[in-house]
């Protein structure tokens, strides 16, 4: 009680002060998210003006494409050129192109003939179940992993998890998707086909039958992903609580006769998730973004196929919305860790 009463003391006298200072902390909060949010701003305008323009090096005739190879007058040409408005100076091009977008018009796809924002809202649940599954997954699997590997670093496992981790990390995603495909689908030596080769769905299928039969469909994809995603979240995960694990009140925790376990779970593991926290958010945004290469090779109907199959032609408005929507997607998340992050560390941001 003794040793209590200074300390109490203190504190009281210590928070008008602090309630004191409320008002300017916000006041700097505020401004840094004013910051982040108006670099956010003009990041997807930078994006938006390189995908306008990158996407028109691209070499071949959009409008010879759509016409799959039949003859075709040049006064039919020129007809598409104009209903497209390819016919129109870039400059013009461009202008007009920004200003549709602001209000929230993508264009209209020249394969499908379909607003692109309704093909983007088509093929989107695809994606998110998907990356959805994937990011569940691998999240808690580097963390949990991470976690146990620090606490115990040094030892076999903790050299297994890290090696594995970075070994993982390292392959490309496509190689080992079709890696995946060679073995359990189609099938190497004793192990026979056990997965489809590719798609979401056999077809046919209805209620419950149905949900099992996409499930079976989404376990090779969602495998890629976690095996090459994982490895990051570990690796953050352990390094953050190596940082950690040499602070002064894990050993008063111990002190007090705290549980080794009850230690790592309740104190270290809390204070060492504020990096990871961050991580989260930016792979958010970037798996999404990222998922292209997976969905090809298992042809997968989601953004990334329709990316994939935009890109072929070039179907030009098809391209540049899903562009943006991947840029933006990455843009808003870490936009959004770096909000989060000064309300879980105050030193942040000042």
């Amino acid at each position: 009680m003794t040793a209590d009463a200074p300390s109490t003391t203190a504190v009281k006298a210590a928070a008008p002060a602090v309630r004191g200072q409320r008002a300017p902390t916000t006041t700097r909060y505020l401004r840094y998210g004013a910051g982040k949010v108006g670099g956010a701003v003009v990041s997807l305008l930078a994006v938006l003006v390189t995908g306008f323009f990158l996407f028109r090096l691209i070499p071949g005739d959009p409008v010879k494409t759509m016409t799959g190879g039949r003859p075709v007058s040049a006064e039919q040409l020129a007809a598409y050129r104009k209903e497209f408005g390819l016919d129109l100076p870039l400059w013009e091009q461009f202008t007009d192109y920004c200003g549709k977008v602001l209000t929230g018009d993508l264009g209209t796809s020249y394969q499908f003939r379909a607003p692109v924002i309704d093909k983007i809202s088509e093929a989107l649940p695809n994606t998110l179940l998907l990356t959805g599954t994937a990011f569940v997954l691998y999240t808690l699997l580097g963390i949990v992993l991470g976690t146990r590997s620090a606490w115990r670093h040094g030892g076999l496992g903790d050299r297994l998890n890290t090696g594995l981790a970075l070994t993982l990390y390292s392959i490309p995603s496509f190689w080992l998707g079709l890696l995946l495909i060679i073995v359990f689908s189609v099938g190497m030596g004793p192990i026979p086909g056990l997965f489809p080769t590719g798609g979401m769905e056999s077809g046919g299928e209805e209620g419950f039958t149905y949900v099992l039969d996409v499930a079976h469909h989404l376990i090779l994809p969602v495998v890629t992903l976690v095996a090459v995603e994982y490895g990051q979240t570990l690796l953050v995960a352990r390094s953050a609580l190596l940082d950690e694990m040499g602070s002064d009140y894990l050993m008063t925790a111990r002190a007090k006769g705290l549980r080794d376990d009850l230690v790592r779970r309740r104190h270290a593991v809390p204070n060492a998730l504020l990096p990871t926290v961050t991580l989260v958010f930016v792979n958010l945004g970037r798996t999404v973004a990222g998922v292209i290469l997976v969905e090809t090779v298992f042809s997968w109907p989601g953004l990334g196929g329709l990316f994939y199959q935009a890109l072929s032609v070039p179907d030009l408005p098809l391209v540049q919305g899903l562009f943006l929507f991947f840029a933006a997607a990455v843009i808003v998340m870490n936009t959004l860790a770096d909000l989060v992050y000064p309300l879980l560390d105050p030193r942040v941001g000042r």
